[in-house]
């Protein structure tokens, strides 16, 4: 621990009863984390096998995981679990699957499948009706609601028939013998809060409990850590406040506050020297934050030199501005030699890459664009990787149920939720009671026949798996299932299908080389799962300011800084503009170096030119370490001077070539 500064080391040493460590930007909090669960080890507190560290996404429980493995030589952290709070919560229902009312192997909806089903239980609902249902279903799920709490706490028509609806839809999943990806969290809560004998339990098999990201916890997830930990509440919460950037999606940053009247022993560890910023970014971010509410006011700091100061470009619009973005990236990647990957361009949402890939495009610059839909997600993708799992494990009800209705074969909900009645009563996979000629005389003849033909191609798809490759298989696969021949026909034109077409054959290209045997496949299918990186490799990032938590670059460049975009209309119209400061925030302490903010005077709206406001977020920042266009000459000819030079070497390096 000597390497640790003071701070850190203090909450290194905290091994007994609650601590919340409130750590800002860049201040250290995963290496805190990792020489904690050292010291818990290596001092004897705790064996590896009772320590449990819960992060948000699987990318960085894989990396603390990679840290630690080199952190705790040989055996000493074998055990250790290190996880999202959904695998930990698929990990219980595992195991207390009967308490759960759930059997054994029961299946996970995705967020398509949960789309379909209240699809189905809201006939001629428009979409958008749809999609508010199921966020009032999956905010009810996040608070920890039983479908009869929900009623309970129902306010107005729509949360009540959300409710109901919720009702339902839950019914069906039990038919299904499925959860959904809510339920990871809240069916546990409801275990352990119901059951002291199952929660003593876990007491024991988890001794200390270490939460990243804390801040992000939704209601559920709050009452799971206190659940787990109980009245002694041995853990250790790493979180930062300023960054609690998810309500939208259900996080409550009020949680830290609770956990102070929760927890009266409480204490609390703050981390305030940043090793990512220049001290001037940082000056800039404190004043910005500071026009929030603070319970606990963190102010950071750096032994890093002040740095550039902050470049604010006014633009006559967007493509103005990205033309600008564009250029400058091109001058410091020669004038500063800074990999692609040095650079960062943020914005408040995904409409406002268009004229950044344009500009940067026409300038030859490698670019890689986080949050589009990704290719596991795309649903020719999905439809097909479901027919893979079915034929690799016939027990994947989850599978099943998306095969057989991709494509549609006059299958139905109502036949597929009698067919999950009698699999359910003959304790059979729905894939097997499929097969039954029981099942299928007690069905509709349509159904009855659509189901005959789906048994067939699944049949003939598994004497193949044996003969086949992997990606022969899948090529297979796309004819015989009819999904080529469905796509053809969702598809308007034929530019259309073939690029739809295209990445099935993409899909089968990463599966090139392998055999189709069941075990092969399903291991393949693991590998597959798991490469969630989004590595843009050496690239210029464009991302989400919502994306870029975590991340750090040399240079970053913030877009869009007017009053409607960041922060957003809305947030300005219903006077909640707490949450957008904190993204600006976020968006701020990214930059290691060099930090670029950049507004338009005008927009384009429905073939009329619309007038914009600079953002009020650029009022509250430090005026003195911001450098506005025109207001420092000497400084412009300096960098004017310093384009030149670039220029020239790189004409003189084409002729060395």
């Amino acid at each position: 621990m000597h390497s640790l500064n003071p701070p850190q080391r203090a909450a290194v040493a905290h091994t007994e009863g609650p601590l919340l460590v409130l750590a800002g930007a860049g201040s250290g909090k995963t290496r805190v984390i990792v020489e904690k669960i050292a010291h818990l080890v290596q001092s004897g507190r705790y064996p590896a096998k009772r320590i449990a560290a819960i992060t948000f996404t699987n990318k960085a429980a894989r990396e603390m995981r990679e840290r630690l493995a080199k952190r705790l030589k040989g055996d000493t952290g074998e055990g250790l679990t290190i996880c999202t709070f959904h695998a930990l919560g698929l990990k219980f229902l595992q195991t207390e699957h009967a308490a759960a009312g759930l059997k054994r192997g029961f299946s996970i909806f995705d967020a398509d499948d949960s789309h379909a089903q209240l699809k189905d239980l809201m006939p001629g609902a428009k979409p958008d009706s749809i999609e508010a249902i199921k966020s009032l279903v999956s905010r009810a799920k996040n608070a920890g609601l039983s479908p009869e709490q929900a009623l309970d706490a129902a306010r107005t028509a729509r949360e009540v028939e959300a409710a109901k609806l919720y009702a339902r839809y839950q019914a069906r999943l039990t038919t299904f013998n499925a959860v959904d990806f809510d339920d990871l969290i809240r069916l546990p809560v409801q275990i352990l809060e119901g059951h002291e004998e199952i929660a003593l339990g876990w007491r024991e098999r988890i001794g200390y409990l270490l939460v990243d990201e804390c801040q992000d916890s939704n209601d559920a997830q709050y009452r799971l850590l206190k659940a787990l930990t109980g009245p002694r509440g041995n853990f250790t919460c790493v979180g930062d406040d300023d960054q609690s950037i998810y309500a939208w999606r259900g996080a409550n940053p009020e949680n830290l506050s609770q956990m102070a009247k929760d927890y009266p022993k409480l204490q609390i560890v703050k981390l305030e020297q940043n090793y990512r910023c220049s001290n001037r970014v940082l000056r800039a971010a404190n004043a910005l934050i500071a026009h929030n509410p603070h319970e606990h006011l963190k102010k950071l700091w750096s032994d890093q030199p002040d740095g550039d100061k902050i470049r604010v470009w006014e633009c006559r619009d967007n493509e103005h501005e990205a033309e600008r973005v564009a250029a400058e990236i091109s001058f410091l990647h020669t004038a500063r030699d800074a990999p692609w990957s040095e650079f960062c361009i943020l914005f408040r949402g995904n409409h406002q890459s268009r004229a950044l890939e344009k500009a940067l495009q026409l300038l030859r610059i490698p670019y890689h664009l986080t949050g589009g839909t990704a290719f596991l997600e795309r649903q020719e993708v999905k439809d097909a990787l479901s027919w893979l799992r079915l034929v690799a494990n016939p027990d994947d009800d989850a599978a099943f149920l998306r095969a057989v209705q991709s494509p549609k074969r006059e299958v139905g909900a109502t036949s597929l939720a009698k067919l999950a009645e009698m699999a359910q009563h003959a304790h059979l996979p729905m894939a097997r009671a499929a097969q039954a000629h029981g099942a299928l005389k007690a069905l509709p003849a349509r159904a009855a026949n659509g189901l005959s033909e789906f048994n067939d191609i699944v049949h003939d798809l598994r004497e193949h798996a044996a003969k086949l490759t992997a990606a022969d298989l899948l090529r297979r696969l796309a004819e015989k299932s009819g999904l080529l021949a469905d796509l053809r026909a969702q598809c308007k034109d034929e530019a259309t299908f073939q690029r739809r077409k295209q990445n099935l054959e993409e899909l089968a290209e990463w599966f090139e080389g392998g055999r189709g045997s069941a075990g092969d496949l399903a291991a393949q299918l693991a590998l597959l799962s798991r490469n969630d990186k989004d590595d843009g490799g050496n690239q210029v990032r464009l991302m989400s300011l919502h994306a870029a938590k975590g991340l750090e670059f040399r240079y970053v460049f913030i877009v869009g800084c007017e009053d409607g975009t960041l922060p957003h209309e809305t947030a300005m119209e219903e006077g909640s503009l707490a949450e957008e400061r904190r993204l600006m925030y976020v968006g701020i302490t990214r930059a290691k170096q060099g930090l670029y903010l950049s507004y338009s005077k005008a927009t384009r709206r429905f073939r009329e030119t619309v007038r914009l406001m600079p953002s009020r977020f650029l009022d509250e920042l430090p005026q003195s370490e911001l450098l506005r266009d025109g207001t420092d000459p000497e400084a412009e000819a300096e960098r004017r001077k310093e384009r030149a030079s670039a220029g020239i070497a790189a004409i003189s390096a084409l002729f060395d070539d």
